[in-house]
């Protein structure tokens, strides 16, 4: 199938950006790396009259370690996460989940912003954001302002973001020392959308768990929060009677749709499995493989 037709504008500079979009409305898209804007496209589920290409306006892109955060520009490509240095040391969760983030080829066009803003609830980095309470940097013509993960994505492919608004760059609040993370999903294939995935984060005190943050992706309309697991678990040791109870409270809390290949019950139980193994990560002696920790 063929796209419909569209005007194709490229600004060079934020004012103009915001301009078009003034101007044009709800008429237009923003094309980032367009990974996934030019496939719904091509199939028909998206048609709007004029793209704006925003790959030529300077300061977009970019990964910088500031006072109190990572700052990843909305234009930086999720090959750069996956290889920087900066993400590896400070914000080794997104460095454990970026080769999860669809193929090779993908990863080297797609964009951190471009994710964040279409808000698939399969993806992997707006599970991320809401884990380590990011903040996204939203500008327009009335200036910045910013907007919590947990506040930005609000529905089914919808987000807290204007129609004369756009992700300039996501802050990722550095992370207490002595705090771990873990990412893992289930797929058909590698590189596939997952069918579940888990972002988890939390401070270790010995075996216990505390500032616990388990976000699902693949079970709801959007990043899933499980907050009754997380505060069943909260500041306990990991125990074969508290980790039956968590799997129980995550069944009562999560409610997630059958796709194609998998109905309701098995996705609960992915989400289970997932839990079971983050926690086991988690809690893990400090130098077991596979323990991912901050510095």
């Amino acid at each position: 199938m063929k796209a419909p037709s569209f005007d194709y504008l490229k600004p060079a500079s934020l004012d103009q950006v915001f301009a078009l979009l003034h101007k044009h409305g709800d008429s237009a898209r923003i094309l980032a790396g367009g990974q996934t804007l030019l496939a719904t496209l091509n199939m028909r589920l998206s048609e709007p009259k004029f793209l704006i290409d925003i790959q030529g306006v300077p300061g977009l892109s970019g990964i910088s370690l500031q006072e109190q955060c990572v700052r990843i520009g909305a234009m930086t490509r999720h090959g750069e996460i996956e290889e920087s240095i900066v993400v590896a040391r400070h914000m080794p969760l997104l460095a454990m989940t970026a080769p999860h983030v669809a193929h090779k080829a993908i990863r080297n066009k797609g964009t951190l912003g471009g994710s964040l803003a279409f808000a698939d609830p399969a993806a992997e980095w707006p599970s991320c954001a809401v884990a380590l309470d990011a903040q996204l940097v939203l500008a327009s013509r009335r200036g910045l302002r910013r907007v919590p993960a947990a506040d930005f994505f609000q529905a089914l492919y919808t987000t807290a973001l204007a129609p004369d608004e756009i992700i300039v760059a996501c802050e990722f609040p550095l992370q207490p020392s002595g705090a771990r993370c873990s990412f893992d999903e289930v797929a058909r294939r590698h590189g596939d959308y997952p069918t579940v995935g888990l972002a988890a984060v939390a401070l270790v005190a010995g075996q216990r768990l505390q500032q616990l943050r388990l976000v699902f992706l693949g079970v709801g309309n959007i990043p899933t929060r499980a907050r009754a697991a997380e505060s069943l678990l909260e500041g306990r040791s990991l125990t074969p009677e508290l980790l039956a109870a968590a799997k129980l409270a995550l069944a009562g809390e999560l409610a997630p749709g059958a796709d194609l290949y998998n109905s309701a019950p098995m996705k609960l139980h992915l989400a289970q499995v997932l839990m079971q193994r983050a926690l086991a990560q988690l809690a893990a002696p400090a130098g077991t493989p596979g323990e991912k920790q901050h510095g």
